[in-house]
């Protein structure tokens, strides 16, 4: 599985964590913050060209990694989020009770 540069944005009370090929976004998960400690992931969109290669997950796990050094609670109304936060146990610590 290739590893890709993850980046991530935070403007206002919206966020993403993305991957960029040129100038494009190729890969992204996107998040809406409701409150300092708490945020909802509403998106997750990765090119064919990504597919199979893991991508969708590498971006959760960064956004995983970053809410957990802020102190920071996950609601996950994207599908593809919470199908992920339903298979693995040990990311479930950063959603809200």
């Amino acid at each position: 599985m290739a590893q890709h540069t993850i980046q991530h944005q935070e403007q206002d009370s919206k966020g993403a964590f993305y991957v960029e090929q040129g100038a494009q976004r190729i890969a992204e998960m996107t998040y809406s913050r409701t409150n300092p400690t708490l945020i909802v992931i509403d998106h997750t969109e990765v090119d064919e060209s990504l597919k199979g290669q893991g991508v969708g997950r590498q971006l959760l796990d960064a956004l995983v990694a970053w809410v957990r050094s802020n102190n920071t609670k996950v609601i996950a109304l994207c599908p593809f989020a919470k199908a992920q936060f339903d298979k693995d146990p040990s990311i479930r610590d950063v959603l809200r009770a």
